[in-house]
């Protein structure tokens, strides 16, 4: 695996627990057999990330999902920009040399 590889998977594990630990409008973080409900989102969430996306873009693609795909009625974006600015702030540190932890 290449250094650019291993870096992506660093970013996309950070992203799937942020998302879990951080979002988690399952309410699933604390069962032991749930810790991988979100990583069909890392992906779209990486991609955002990766192309520069504002937090109110990451902010309406969660609430996106949330309605189309989760079946739940529309949140306010809004309430997501805190969530949508820690993700953004992982990604600076993990190019910064910091860990996602």
């Amino acid at each position: 695996m290449t250094s650019r590889e291993g870096r992506a998977k660093e970013i996309q594990r950070a992203i799937g627990e942020v998302l879990l630990r951080n979002w988690d409008p399952l309410g699933v973080k604390d069962e032991p057999q749930a810790q991988d409900e979100y990583d069909a989102y890392v992906g779209g969430v990486y991609h955002l990330i990766a192309s520069g996306a504002t937090a109110k873009q990451i902010a309406e693609h969660l609430v996106r999902i949330e309605t189309d795909r989760l079946g739940y009625p529309d949140t306010d974006p809004k309430m997501l920009i805190p969530l949508a600015n820690k993700l953004l702030r992982l990604k600076v540190r993990l190019e910064s040399g910091g860990s996602a932890a």
